[in-house]
């Protein structure tokens, strides 16, 4: 299992390329069209998208710009790289040729995630809510690259879910011995990403092992839970996910708190419930 999980690494940190969805590709480009676009505008866009989210902190977060593991937020980015720059990034990413249900639905999940962690790094006080989004955004960016590297073994836990009713977690272990949070450590760490990103990323199915940074893991453990309670998008299964008592306890926050940032949340999600990709007919 050992030498299988070494060559699953390999393959998986050999990631070249991460498509997206076409809408926010669209989106951005004709944004970037206009002179007078602001990072601020930029920024806004490219926080829809765990991807460009991604490669624009890998970018800014890697030895050449002498920022590593020091960025963690996509405005700050985009100040530092300079909208050129973005520009040519935005030209380079292709799209999935095809537009699964499940890649949209992940797309969805990990959006309503972000706006989860914002508002709920907002309501704890913490003053740069915004880490705690991309953290939120990028809970899940393990999964887009095991569908890539990994098609094969993709198909095999979305069967695994389907046929034994198991949650995606589960079926990915089952299948690889480990699973996405797994995925997401190595790839903080090849992408020089920031502590607290990878903390964030890499346990949020178990926040309570965190060394470091373990605010940053609690609240995208409550994310994901608030974003599969409003069911926003799918997470690759039909299970709610288990909410741990000490992950509202590190906080100080009871169940009552959830129904304010739960009230706050569904007023969100209105806002981006237009942006949503939609599958041809």
């Amino acid at each position: 299992m050992q030498d299988l999980q070494t060559e699953h690494k390999g393959q998986i940190l050999a990631v070249k390329d991460l498509p997206t969805l076409p809408i926010v590709l669209d989106e951005i480009s004709k944004l970037l069209e206009d002179e007078n676009a602001s990072p601020e505008q930029v920024a806004k866009i490219i926080s829809r998208d765990q991807v460009l989210s991604a490669k624009v902190l890998k970018m800014v977060n890697s030895p050449i710009y002498g920022f590593p593991r020091r960025i963690n937020t996509i405005q700050h980015a985009i100040v530092l790289l300079g909208l050129n720059v973005i520009r040519g990034l935005i030209i380079s990413t292709s799209v999935f040729e095809i537009m699964t249900k499940s890649m949209i639905g992940l797309w969805e999940h990990s959006v309503g995630c972000a706006i989860a962690c914002k508002i709920l790094a907002k309501e704890i006080g913490f003053k740069e809510p915004e880490e705690f989004a991309v953290t939120g955004l990028l809970h899940d960016i393990g999964k887009v690259v095991i569908s890539i590297q990994l098609p094969e073994i993709k198909n095999n836990i979305e069967s695994e879910v389907e046929t034994h009713d198991l949650t995606f977690f589960d079926a990915e272990k089952q299948q690889m011995g480990f699973a996405h949070d797994r995925v997401n450590a190595w790839l903080a760490d090849h992408w020089n990403l920031p502590l607290t990103t990878r903390e964030g990323i890499a346990y949020h199915h178990r926040p309570g092992s965190a060394q470091y940074y373990p605010d940053y893991a609690y609240v995208v453990h409550i994310g994901d839970f608030l974003a599969r309670l409003m069911e926003v998008g799918s997470g690759g299964d039909d299970h709610l996910p288990y909410l741990k008592p000490e992950a509202l306890n590190h906080f100080g926050l009871e169940f009552k708190n959830l129904e304010n940032i739960l009230d706050s949340y569904s007023e969100e999600l209105l806002e981006v419930s237009g942006l949503s990709p939609t599958l041809d007919e």
